[in-house]
């Protein structure tokens, strides 16, 4: 899971209360309540509703966003479940979330700063991560935002920054990638995975995807040099070795995995999917820690930093051409409910984007045609 905001939530409140027609239209008029998609206490899908909440305030240091468009993540679906518990812990709330609107992946336009904020003005358009994207108004630390690629639309920026940065610094600055090496990546029709491909492609290395059936060729057309089908074939038994592994899949054992890995390879985990309910994947991540001294394979996990200099170094990659985010589905706000079971059954490509604003006439907002 990526490292997010816990600093005391000072932005949201909870939803308001019934309000007299002209009260409303007055706070309509000057901008003081919005629509936001809310959850009061933890649970599945139909713990989120769409409500009527005040716009968030912001600190110093925080930019207000008129959001066009946010991304779905499988943090954000963690923190809906409240699982695994270590989440929690970690300040995220004990009994329900700490902060009451879902989303981190953000992109839209500056409409007030912080007195401490220095890189951006109003009317900026800026995409990176804020507290509570799945709402017409987000605040967000102005360390963790970038001005939008020109190259890019809202929706392409609204899912780059959460996954992308995460596939960056798996490859770069934990994998220690180099052009002509091996790069197997688990769980490649993902949102991590849709970046890693394109990243590993453009960074020079020969790259293998493994997905299922159904997503074969959408891996194969972000870039992949070979494709497995893990229903039908097991990577750890194609004998090939590869310099590096990304496993964003979180199901492998630390042996199957090194059985694929080269002598000196390295191995990076992404994310904490499987284990139990208490800890996740992170006691694997942790066995894979230990080993890693005693093995002459590197057996690393990380937790993705959240700062403008990684989302910055992404925005070169998708403003040079190198990097296209793939977007999977596109949800309309109301529909936030629908596209968090639709990730917890596993039918989506890419990144999913939540549509706030529709500001792009050729948008397809998903109304049940992919169900």
């Amino acid at each position: 899971m990526n490292q997010t905001d816990q600093r005391e939530n000072r932005s949201v409140t909870e939803p308001t209360t019934a309000t007299a027609p002209g009260e409303r239209a007055l706070a309509v008029a000057d901008g003081s309540i919005m629509r936001a998609i809310v959850q009061r206490a933890y649970g599945s899908a139909d713990s989120l509703e769409l409500a009527t909440i005040e716009r968030p305030e912001i600190a110093d240091d925080d930019v207000l966003i008129e959001v066009h468009a946010a991304g779905l993540d499988r943090g954000t679906w963690h923190l809906m479940t409240g699982t695994p518990y270590l989440i929690r812990l970690a300040g995220f709330g004990l009994k329900r979330p700490k902060q009451p609107v879902p989303g981190f992946d953000v992109a839209g336009r500056v409409v007030a700063t912080g007195s401490a904020v220095t890189r951006f003005a109003p009317g900026d358009e800026v995409f990176g991560i804020a507290r509570g994207s799945f709402a017409e108004y987000a605040a967000a630390e102005e360390a963790k935002l970038a001005h939008t690629p020109d190259s890019a639309t809202s929706e392409q920026a609204a899912v780059a920054a959460v996954s992308g940065i995460t596939a960056l610094q798996a490859l770069t600055d934990v994998g220690k990638l180099e052009p002509g090496q091996s790069v197997l990546v688990i769980g490649a029709s993902g949102g991590v995975g849709s970046y890693a491909i394109q990243l590993a492609k453009a960074l020079g290395a020969e790259v293998t995807g493994v997905a299922s059936t159904a997503k074969l060729e959408m891996v194969r057309s972000l870039g992949a040099d070979h494709v497995i089908d893990y229903t039908t074939d097991d990577f750890a038994d194609a004998g090939h070795r590869y310099d590096l592994i990304v496993d964003i899949g979180g199901r492998n054992s630390i042996s199957r995995l090194r059985r694929a890995l080269a002598l000196q390879g390295t191995l990076v985990i992404v994310g904490g999917e499987g284990g139990d309910r208490l800890t996740g994947g992170l006691g694997r991540q942790l066995r894979a820690l230990l080993l890693s001294p005693f093995v002459s394979q590197r057996l690393t996990m990380f937790v993705s930093t959240e700062h403008h200099s990684m989302i910055e170094r992404l925005a070169a990659f998708i403003e040079s051409g190198q990097v296209v985010p793939s977007i999977g589905q596109r949800f309309g706000l109301a529909d936030v409910a629908d596209a968090m079971c639709q990730m917890e059954a596993g039918s989506l490509q890419g990144k999913s984007v939540i549509i706030v604003r529709d500001d792009d006439a050729d948008s397809e907002i998903d109304t049940g045609a992919h169900r």
